[in-house]
C-alpha cells in the first residue's frame, strides 16, 4: 500500500463533529463530483467511496447507486461510481456544490478549514513516502479558482504552498518536509505523522553526517596540501644549496615538517613545543613557513632569471 493511502485510510477513522463531517463532505464532493454528471461522485479509492458512501447515506438518508468499472487507458485500477439518485439538490445546496468557492459558514473557523482540508487531502491529495523518495505533498484541481482558493486556506496555516499550471489542470504543492510533518499534524495523521517524522529525523541526522564527514575530509586534504607545499619549498631550498642560509629556527622548522609530513600546523605545533620544551604556537609556525615560502619563491625568481 502506498504512503498516500495509508494516511487516507488513517484520516477517514477520525471522529468528527456533524458540522465538520459537512464541511470534510463539501470538499469530498467538489473534488470527485463527474464532470459531465454532477449527480455522480468518480473515486478509485474503495476506501474513500466507501467513506463517502457512509457519510451521505447517514447524514441525508440518500439512496446511492454504486458500481464499478475497470479504468481507461489501459488503467489497471478499478474505478468506483456513486450515483446519488435523491435529495441532491438538497445535498448540493448544503454542501455549496454549485460554486467553484464554497460558502464561508463551511469554513469560518479553524477546526472546519481543518475538516475542509482533510476532504481535500481524500479526494485529490497525495504524498511521497519520505523513506523511498524526496519530500512532497501535492493537489491536483481542474480550475484554477479553486487551487488559489486551496492554496490560501494552506498557508493560512503557514504552510508555504504554491500553485503551478500542470497540463490542463492546476497543482497545489509543499516541498518542505517540516511544513509537510504540520500538514499531516491539521488533518490528524497522527500514526502517519510519527511515521513520516521519524523517517524525517533520521533523513536529518544522516544529511548532518555526511557533512560533517565532507568537511573533515576536506579538512584533512587541505592538511596534507599544504604540508606538501611547505616540504616542496623545503626541498627546493636544500636542492639550491640555500639551507644553511636559514636561522636555526626556521631550521628547526624545516626539519620537523620533514619529520612529520602529514600533521596539521596545530599538531605540529604541540609535537615541537613538546620536545623543544619552549612554545611555539600554530600562528608562530605559520609566519615561520611564510618566510619559508618567500625564500623558496626567491630562489626560484632568481634561477628563472638566470
Amino acid at each position: 500500500m502506498s504512503f498516500t493511502n495509508t494516511v487516507k485510510n488513517e484520516v477517514v477513522k477520525v471522529p468528527l463533529s456533524k458540522l465538520e463531517q459537512i464541511s470534510l463532505l463539501s470538499a469530498l464532493l467538489t473534488n470527485t463530483m463527474d464532470t459531465y454528471d454532477d449527480h455522480k461522485v468518480i473515486t478509485e479509492s474503495a476506501v474513500v467511496a466507501k467513506f463517502i458512501f457512509t457519510l451521505i447515506k447517514d447524514m441525508y438518508s440518500s439512496y446511492i447507486k454504486v458500481s464499478v468499472r475497470k479504468g481507461y487507458n489501459y488503467n489497471k485500477n478499478y474505478i468506483y461510481i456513486l450515483d446519488i439518485t435523491n435529495n441532491f439538490s438538497i445535498i448540493s445546496e448544503d454542501l455549496s456544490l454549485n460554486k467553484i468557492i464554497p460558502d464561508s459558514y463551511l469554513i469560518d473557523d479553524i477546526d472546519l478549514k481543518k475538516a475542509y482540508l482533510r476532504g481535500v487531502f481524500i479526494s485529490s491529495g497525495s504524498i511521497s513516502d519520505p523513506k523511498k523518495s524526496r519530500y512532497h505533498l501535492e493537489f491536483v484541481f481542474n480550475s484554477l479558482e479553486y487551487a488559489m482558493f486551496i492554496n490560501d486556506m494552506l498557508n493560512s496555516f503557514d504552510l508555504n504552498s504554491k500553485y503551478l499550471k500542470r497540463d490542463n489542470r492546476y497543482m497545489v504543492y509543499i516541498k518542505e518536509s517540516e511544513k509537510i510533518g504540520d500538514f499531516l499534524r491539521i488533518i490528524k495523521a497522527t500514526n502517519a505523522l510519527l511515521y513520516y517524522e521519524n523517517i524525517r529525523i533520521l533523513r536529518n541526522e544522516k544529511n548532518i553526517l555526511n557533512r560533517i564527514n565532507n568537511c573533515e575530509q576536506a579538512n584533512v586534504d587541505k592538511i596534507i596540501q599544504t604540508a606538501a607545499n611547505q616540504i616542496e619549498y623545503i626541498n627546493y631550498i636544500k636542492t639550491n644549496d640555500a639551507f644553511d642560509m636559514l636561522d636555526e629556527k626556521l631550521k628547526d622548522v624545516c626539519n620537523y615538517r620533514l619529520n612529520y609530513p602529514e600533521v596539521s600546523l596545530s599538531e605540529l605545533s604541540n609535537i615541537m613545543s613538546l620536545e623543544t620544551q619552549s612554545k611555539i604556537t600554530k600562528s608562530g609556525l605559520h609566519h615561520r613557513f611564510n618566510k619559508i615560502k618567500l625564500i623558496a619563491m626567491k630562489l626560484k625568481e632568481k634561477n628563472n632569471q638566470q
